[in-house]
């Protein structure tokens, strides 16, 4: 199948670990000029040297994605470099698994400014340029979560619902350029190993020691494709969805996630 991708300027934040490093890598793969907007730059320039030796050029630019002054620099950094903007993966997130009571102002306030604050600084700041040349795409990275609710995940799942819900209200008002945004949303994707992931990654932390091999067994038991998901199957999707194959599709959310919701 030809997507289209070659010679596009693709931006994917958090791009140096987990899915966004294998969305970075696939991206590479055909041929992109590739940005991975990252925190931890150690960690997004092992992601460009292996994207570069795949064929794209890529670089790295430190990004907070809750600071819009940051957001609108590594755009322009990025506009800069390679002329033109045509795809956005937003696909920053983070999250610690607890109950609701036992959050906090300080936590929920950083959940919303990751997952959701992020999403909408990121996509704010793409829109003049795609509108400007008619022509764009913005894959954001929702979750299952925000699809149906999860246990220990209630502000997490509250900002993927509001992810899914600010894609299609800004793909309805965009349509008429030539833009299309969409939503990939995973369930439980887990990194194939330490090397994958960056120590800002929240599998560095608390949600790795969440999942120890015999809770990972009984997680997949829950999926209809017995299975837990791998960063590349959510990375082909968001690369389709992205591409000119999906040229038709927008305000749509995909659930990558082995049937865990079947909608």
């Amino acid at each position: 199948m030809e997507l289209g991708l070659a010679g596009k300027t693709v931006i994917v934040t958090g791009g140096g670990s987990n899915i966004g490093r294998a969305i970075s890598l696939t991206f590479a793969g055909e041929k992109v000029n590739l940005v991975i907007a990252e925190l931890d730059t150690t960690q997004g320039e092992k992601v460009a040297q292996e994207a570069t030796s795949k064929g794209s050029q890529a670089i790295v630019v430190k990004t907070d994605v809750t600071k819009l002054d940051d957001v609108e620099s590594m755009v322009k950094q990025a506009k800069d470099k390679f002329g033109k903007i045509d795809v956005l993966v937003n696909n920053v997130g983070w999250d610690n698994m607890m109950l609701f009571t036992d959050t906090t102002p300080e936590f929920w306030e950083k959940v919303i400014n990751i997952n959701y604050k992020g999403v909408i600084n990121c996509t704010k700041s793409v829109l003049p340029h795609m509108i400007e040349q008619k022509s764009g795409s913005v894959v954001s990275i929702g979750s299952d979560a925000g699809r149906m609710g999860e246990f220990r995940e209630s502000i997490y799942a509250g900002c993927k619902g509001a992810v899914i819900a600010f894609t299609k209200a800004v793909a309805r008002e965009n349509g008429r350029y030539g833009i299309r945004l969409n939503v990939v949303c995973p369930g439980l994707t887990v990194p194939g190993g330490d090397e994958e992931i960056g120590g800002q990654s929240m599998w560095s932390s608390g949600i790795k020691e969440a999942f120890p091999p015999e809770a990972l067994e009984k997680a997949a038991k829950g999926y209809p494709l017995r299975r837990i998901g791998k960063p590349q199957d959510v990375a082909g999707a968001v690369v389709f969805m992205a591409s000119d194959a999906a040229g038709f599709i927008t305000g749509q959310t995909l659930s990558v996630s082995g049937g865990y919701t079947m909608m």
